[in-house]
């Protein structure tokens, strides 16, 4: 008998059959109905399609040679009793079977097979790299990205890893990224987004070091800043440019003796006091040094 492909229906219900001796075989229409039958192959292959087909015919195939095979009477309970082991071993064959490849992106373990023609194992042929995810959010708001997938993870021994590509580019390349350090969650968190942040943003997932998916996030900052934002940065120019003036205020005065005299408060009865003995004393300097020179003039000849 000739085994096909591990993925298909029929080689399934084959195997299993196969432990039993082979005048048990002859004996499977004895001891199972139509219904039974009906139900291994929809388990495996489903309710309709080519391969329930293929079941149903392999089932008939099987037997065909063996229908005139007789056996031991004492033995028909044994063999009731083995029939409908086969059928429950089948069924919960069907439930722990390995799950089907979910796109579009990812190293999925739970989904390898192995395959008994060759005897070697497969997994999912799909790409490390998943779709760019867009995430749209609002100057001053809040960005989150969420490393998930939609195939199941192993449950140990799972890393992350975030890392922002240049500013303002949508890409893939991982010659762009640079890795955040302790950046090691599944989620991801920027507070509050300036039009800086624009970006894609790359998050690594890894079973033992070994790489399971690469998700990006392309993050696209709109809107204007919010109102506390503008009425802060009105205030902080206006602090800016009061700032000289209030310098250029607190220099000292240094009128000259005309802006003096002109200013209507300067000439006070006080001041003109001081502004007479100031006249007197510079009137009284100029006669003694005139004196004096006088003197040392005369004397000399």
């Amino acid at each position: 008998m000739a085994l096909l492909a591990p993925e298909s229906a029929v080689p399934s219900t084959l195997v299993a059959l196969v432990v039993l001796r082979v005048p048990a075989w002859a004996c499977l229409l004895c001891f199972t109905s139509y219904k039974e039958r009906l139900r291994i192959c929809q388990i495996f292959s489903g309710v309709e399609g080519p391969e329930r087909e293929k079941c149903e015919k392999a089932f008939t195939a099987a037997f065909q040679g063996l229908l005139d095979t007789e056996i031991n009477y004492d033995e028909r309970n044994h063999l009731h009793d083995a029939f409908t082991q086969m059928t429950h071993s089948l069924q919960e064959m069907a439930t722990a079977r390995a799950p089907a490849c979910i796109p579009p992106c990812g190293l999925q373990e739970v989904a390898r097979r192995f395959r008994c023609r060759g005897c070697y194992s497969t997994v999912c042929d799909l790409p490390l790299d998943c779709p760019v995810q867009d995430v749209t959010v609002t100057r001053g708001q809040q960005a989150m990205f969420s490393c998930t997938v939609n195939f199941q993870l192993p449950k140990e021994e799972i890393t992350y890893s975030w890392s922002p590509s240049v500013p303002q580019l949508r890409t893939q390349d991982p010659s762009y990224f640079r890795n955040i350090p302790r950046a090691e969650g599944y989620l991801a968190r920027i507070r509050p987004v300036q039009p800086t942040h624009r970006g894609t943003f790359s998050c690594v997932i890894k079973h033992d070091q070994r790489l399971l998916a690469r998700l990006y996030f392309f993050l696209n900052v709109t809107g204007s800043p919010p109102i506390k934002e503008t009425e802060l940065q009105s205030s902080f120019r206006e602090v800016l440019l009061w700032a000289p003036r209030e310098a250029e205020m607190i220099e000292p005065w240094r009128p000259s003796l005309g802006e003096l005299l002109a200013t209507p408060e300067a000439l006070t009865p006080s001041n003109q006091c001081l502004l007479a003995a100031t006249a007197a004393i510079a009137s009284a300097s100029l006669t003694l040094l005139a004196w004096m020179f006088f003197r040392w003039y005369f004397s000399g000849n």
